[in-house]
C-alpha cells in the first residue's frame, strides 16, 4: 500500500499528504479518512498533536457553510471522556502556513471530502504523541497537583465544564483544543465560581484569537481586532454572563484577535460563561485560555444592598458589626454605561457622619464598555445630606481633571450623607476612581445651645434649665481639627437674668486629662503652661468698678503624674455676678492620639442658677451694722413662690474690723434639716460652714462667736494642679467677707429670718494685759476721722476689748455682744451700749442742748430784724430832708 492513500491508520510520527491526481479520480468526488495508532498500553493521559503543513480544502461561504469539500476531526470516541463525534464541524478553505491541532483525547479521526478532485485540493500533516505535562501552555506547571485545573467535565458533554473554588493559577478557562485550532460546531459551557466575591476572568500574557481571521490572506480577510457586542461576532465568539447560567446579566460578547485589554470582574462568586463557534470554518484559530481569581479588595460592608451597588449604611448596623468605622469600597466589579450606584450613611438623632479615603487613586477609564470623549465620563459626589441634594454639594470627583484626597475627613453638619458615583462609560473591570472608603458615627448632641460657627462651644441659659450636668464634647472628632497646630477650646458659658438668678454655681466633679505620650509638660503656671487644663473665669459685670469686685478666675491641670496630680475633686465655683465662662483647652501636640475616640469624657461638671429675687441682693458692702431679711420683701409682689431655693449672700467686712452676727427672728417651715438650712462660711474654708442651723438646732444660736479680723482675711490653701480663686491682685483690693447660704427644698416662703451684724473695733492690750484705753481716748478726740480707729468711740462691757463707733450707741439695737435688750432691761447692766442709764442721760443731754440751740438762734434772729428796721429808718429821714418839695404819692 502507498503511504497517501485513503482510509487507512497511521503511525504516530508518520507524514501523511492527499492522494496523488490521477486520471481515475480526477474531478471525482473523494472521501478520505485517517486513523492514528496508538500505542500499545499507552495511558489515557496521552494527546495528539497534529501539524498540517499545507491544507486546501473546498471554499468557506460567508462564514456559513464550506463549498465543494471539507475536513472533520473528530476527537475521541465512545470509550473516552469527551468526545465531539456527534457534531465534529467542518473545516474548508486554505491555509499556507503550519497550523496546530491538538487533541483533548489519545483517540483522533480525520476525515477529508471533496465533490471535484483536482490538484487544487491538498493536504499535508504529520502528528506525534505527547504527556500532559509536555503540553505546558493547556495544562500548567505539575498537572498531577491539579487534576481539575481545567475543570470537571460534564458527562456526555465535549466541552462543558465546572469550576468550583477557583483560585490562583488553580483554573484554567480554554478552547477545546487549546494552544491549537479550536474545533468547529462547539457550544461549550463553563461554570465558574470562588470561594470569594468578586470573581475575576482575565488573561495573563496568551493571545486571545476567536473568529480573528475568516481566511489567511490578510489582504483578502484582514484580522479582526478584538471587538464586543453581538453584531461585531455573528460568528465565533464568548458570551460572559454575570452569574450562574444563561438567565444571569450578560456583561459582554467577545470576538477577534489580539491581546484581550480587560479583566471581567462579576458581581458576586460565580460566572457563566458560553463559547460557540460556527458549524463551518477556516483552519485558523486557536481560542482562548483565561484565568479565574477573585478580587482581593472584597470586605463586607456593615449595612443593606439594594439592587446592585445601592447601599444603606446605618450607625444601628455598625454597631451591630462590632466595628468602630464601616467600610465600603469603589465599584471593583463590571457595570453597564449610566451605572449610578449610592452609598446612604445614616445616623442616629444628633450624630454626624465622617467620611475619609485612607487610599484614593484616579486613573483613566481602561476598560470602558461604551466610548465617551468629554470631561468626567466618571464621577464621584459627597453630599452633606440623605439625597443627592445638587445645592449641598461637598466635593465632586472625576476621572479628567480631580485631584485625590487621601486621609481628609469629610464631616457632615446633620445626621446623613450621601456619596453617589455615576459612570457615562460602565466598565468591564471596576470604576476608573479606586477608593477604599472609611465613615463612622460621632454623638453630636449637646448639653446646652449650640454656639453657630463653632466646633464645641455651648451656652446654657437659666430660662431653659436651672440647673443640670454637663461633660466634655461627646464628639471626639473636634479633637482632630483639620489644623494639627490649633489648639482645641470648647467654650461653656452660662447666662442668667438677675430678674431670675443672680448666681451661677459651677461643680468640676472630675478630671482626667492624660499625660503627654511623648515629652511631659509640668503644669508649673497654669494660665500660662502648654498643657491640658479647664479654665473657669467671670466676665466683669457692665458698670461695675473693677477695683471694688475681684474676677473670680481658676485653672484646673494635672501636676505631674500620680494620685495626687490633680486638685482634690469636687471644686465648686460661685459667681459673683449673673454670668460664668468654663473653657476646656486641649494641647494641639496631641490632642488627637490622646483623646480621638477616647470615651472617658475629660471632665465632668454641674451647674446651677441661685439666689432668686426673693433672696435679695447677693452682694452686701461693709457697713458698721445692718440686717439682712429673708423673704426679700420687695419680691414677694411680682414673684410666684419657688418650690425649692438656693441663697447666697457674701456680707463682705471692712478690713481690720471684727464681725458679730446675731440671729433676731428666725422660723423654719418645719424641725426636719432637709427642709431648710441655714450655713455660714469663712473664706479660709468654703465648702465647710463654721455653723449650720435649721429647725432642729435653733436653740444654737444663743451664743454667736465673734468673727475676728484674722478668720475673715485667710485665704483658702492652694491645691494642687489648681490655682487661687481670687487673682492675688484684685484679693488685695477686695474686702472680707462672710458667705451665708440657705437652702430650702420645701415651701421656702413659709421660712423667714433676720440676720443682723455690727462691725467691731478690737482695742490692743498693753504689756501688762490692760486694754490700751488711750487708743480710746485719742480716738474720742478725732471725731470725724474715717479710718477704723475713729469708729472706736464705744468700749463694750467686759474684757473683751471690743468697741463700736457712737452712733450705735442707744440706737434700739444692742451692738454689743453677750447683751441681749431683755437683759439690759430686766438688769440693768452699766456699759452696755443699750443701758437705760446711759440712754436717759444721752437723752436729757439731747433735749437741754436742743433748747439752748434753739435760744441761741431765736436771739440771732431777732438782732438781725432789729437792725434792718433800724437802717431803713435811717434812709427814709435822711431822703424827707434832701427833697422837701417833693410830692409824696401813697400807693
Amino acid at each position: 500500500a502507498k503511504r497517501d492513500h485513503c482510509n487507512k491508520t497511521v503511525d504516530i510520527y508518520e507524514d501523511v499528504s492527499s492522494p496523488e491526481v490521477t486520471p481515475e479520480n480526477i474531478g471525482k468526488p473523494m472521501t478520505c479518512w485517517y486513523r492514528f495508532r496508538s500505542f500499545r498500553g499507552t495511558p489515557r493521559d496521552w494527546i495528539l498533536r497534529i501539524r498540517f503543513k499545507k491544507f486546501k480544502v473546498g471554499t468557506l461561504v460567508n462564514a456559513t457553510h464550506c463549498h465543494m469539500g471539507y475536513m472533520q476531526i473528530v476527537d475521541g470516541n465512545a470509550k473516552t471522556d469527551v468526545s465531539n463525534r456527534k457534531d465534529p464541524g467542518f473545516f474548508c478553505g486554505e491555509t499556507e502556513q503550519p497550523q496546530t491541532f491538538i487533541s483533548e483525547t489519545s483517540f483522533v479521526k480525520v476525515l477529508f471530502h471533496t465533490d471535484n478532485f483536482t490538484d487544487q485540493t491538498y493536504f499535508s500533516f504529520d502528528s506525534r504523541a505527547e504527556q500532559q505535562f509536555e503540553v505546558y501552555l493547556r495544562y500548567g506547571q505539575h498537572p498531577e497537583l491539579y487534576p481539575n485545573r481545567r475543570g470537571e467535565v460534564v458527562s456526555g458533554s465535549y466541552c462543558e465544564r465546572v469550576f468550583r473554588d477557583c483560585r490562583l493559577q488553580t483554573c484554567y478557562v480554554q478552547s477545546p483544543a487549546y494552544p491549537g485550532v479550536y474545533p468547529r460546531g462547539l457550544h461549550c459551557r463553563y461554570h465558574l465560581n470562588t470561594r470569594l466575591p468578586f470573581i475575576k476572568l482575565y488573561i495573563e500574557n496568551e493571545e486571545f484569537n476567536i473568529d480573528g481571521q475568516r481566511c489567511e490572506n490578510i489582504m483578502t480577510c484582514p484580522m479582526r481586532p478584538i471587538s464586543s457586542g453581538e453584531k461585531h461576532c455573528p460568528y465565533d465568539y464568548i458570551k460572559i454572563y454575570d452569574g450562574i447560567n444563561e438567565g444571569s446579566p450578560v456583561i459582554g460578547t467577545f470576538c477577534g484577535m489580539g491581546k484581550f485589554p480587560y479583566s471581567i470582574i462579576g458581581t458576586s462568586e460565580d460566572l457563566f460563561v458560553e463559547f460557540l463557534s460556527s458549524l463551518a470554518g477556516p483552519l485558523l484559530n486557536t481560542g482562548f485560555h483565561f484565568n479565574v481569581g477573585n478580587w482581593p479588595g472584597h470586605v463586607e460592608t456593615a449595612g443593606s444592598r439594594n439592587g446592585t451597588c445601592d447601599w444603606v449604611l446605618t450607625s444601628e448596623d455598625l454597631a451591630a458589626s462590632g466595628d468602630s468605622e464601616g467600610i465600603f469600597l469603589s465599584v471593583a466589579h463590571w457595570y453597564p454605561p449610566h451605572t449610578s450606584c449610592t452609598y446612604l450613611m445614616q445616623g442616629q438623632k444628633d450624630e454626624i457622619v465622617r467620611l475619609y479615603f485612607p487610599s484614593f487613586r484616579i486613573n483613566r477609564i481602561e476598560s470602558p464598555i461604551q466610548i465617551f470623549d468629554g470631561d468626567c465620563g466618571e464621577s464621584l459626589t459627597l453630599y452633606d445630606a440623605s439625597w443627592p441634594d445638587d445645592s449641598r454639594i461637598i466635593k465632586t470627583f472625576c476621572d479628567t481633571f480631580s485631584r485625590a484626597m487621601e486621609k481628609h475627613d469629610f464631616v457632615s453638619t446633620g445626621n446623613a450623607l450621601f456619596v453617589r458615583f455615576e459612570s457615562k462609560t460602565g466598565s468591564y473591570s471596576g470604576s476608573s476612581l479606586y477608593y477604599w472608603a472609611h465613615y463612622d458615627f460621632f454623638n453630636n448632641s449637646r448639653y446646652g445651645e449650640k454656639i453657630p460657627d463653632s466646633a464645641c462651644d455651648e451656652v446654657f441659659s437659666s430660662w431653659h434649665s436651672p440647673s443640670g450636668w454637663f461633660r466634655s464634647p461627646l464628639n471626639t472628632l473636634v479633637y482632630k481639627r483639620s489644623d494639627p497646630t490649633e489648639d482645641v477650646r470648647c467654650l461653656y458659658r452660662f447666662v442668667t437674668d438677675k430678674r431670675l438668678f443672680a448666681r451661677v454655681i459651677l461643680t468640676v466633679e472630675a478630671i482626667s486629662f492624660k499625660d503627654y505620650p511623648y515629652n511631659a509638660v509640668p503644669c508649673d503656671d497654669c494660665w500660662e503652661d502648654r498643657v491640658d487644663k479647664l479654665l473657669i473665669w467671670e466676665s466683669p459685670q457692665t458698670g461695675s468698678n473693677n477695683t471694688s469686685t475681684s474676677s473670680t478666675r481658676v485653672c484646673l491641670c494635672k501636676r505631674a503624674s500620680g494620685a495626687q496630680s490633680f486638685p482634690t475633686l469636687p471644686v465648686t465655683v460661685v459667681s459673683k455676678g449673673e454670668s460664668l465662662n468654663l473653657q476646656l483647652h486641649v494641647d494641639a501636640a496631641h490632642a488627637a492620639s490622646s483623646y480621638f475616640k477616647h470615651p472617658t469624657p475629660l471632665f465632668e461638671a454641674r451647674y446651677e442658677f441661685v439666689h432668686g429675687p426673693l433672696c435679695g441682693p447677693p452682694l452686701i458692702p461693709p457697713t458698721a451694722e445692718g440686717e439682712l431679711h429673708f423673704p426679700f420683701f420687695e419680691a414677694l409682689g411680682y414673684v410666684e413662690p419657688p418650690k425649692t431655693i438656693r441663697c447666697i449672700w457674701e456680707l463682705r467686712v471692712t478690713r481690720q474690723l471684727d464681725l458679730w452676727l446675731h440671729i433676731d427672728k428666725i422660723k423654719f417651715a418645719s424641725r426636719t434639716c432637709e427642709d431648710g438650712r441655714l450655713e455660714f462660711f469663712l473664706p479660709s474654708k468654703p465648702n465647710e460652714p463654721f455653723l449650720s442651723v435649721c429647725g432642729e438646732n435653733v436653740s444654737s444660736l444663743k451664743q454667736l462667736p465673734i468673727l475676728s479680723a484674722t478668720e475673715l482675711s485667710m485665704l483658702p490653701p492652694p491645691q494642687t494642679g489648681a490655682t487661687p480663686t481670687i487673682l492675688p491682685a484684685a484679693a488685695d483690693a477686695e474686702a472680707p467677707s462672710v458667705k451665708i447660704q440657705f437652702t430650702s427644698s420645701v415651701s421656702p416662703t413659709r421660712t423667714a429670718f433676720k440676720i443682723a451684724w455690727t462691725e467691731m473695733y478690737h482695742l490692743p492690750r498693753n504689756p501688762d494685759g490692760t486694754m490700751m484705753t488711750s487708743r480710746l481716748t485719742e480716738s474720742s478726740s478725732s471725731s470725724g476721722s474715717s479710718d477704723s480707729a475713729g469708729r472706736c468711740e464705744f468700749e463694750c462691757p467686759g474684757d473683751s476689748g471690743l468697741c463700736i463707733p457712737t452712733r450705735l450707741v442707744c440706737n434700739g439695737v444692742v451692738n454689743c455682744p453677750n447683751v441681749t435688750l431683755d437683759t439690759v432691761e430686766e438688769s440693768g447692766v452699766t456699759g452696755s451700749d443699750e443701758s437705760p442709764e446711759l440712754c436717759e442721760r444721752a437723752e436729757a443731754d439731747a433735749v437741754n442742748w436742743l433748747a439752748i440751740g434753739l435760744g441761741a438762734a431765736a436771739g440771732a434772729v431777732l438782732a438781725i430784724t432789729c437792725l434792718v428796721v433800724l437802717c431803713r429808718a435811717c434812709l427814709c429821714h435822711k431822703r424827707a430832708g434832701d427833697h422837701d418839695d417833693d410830692i409824696d404819692i401813697p400807693y
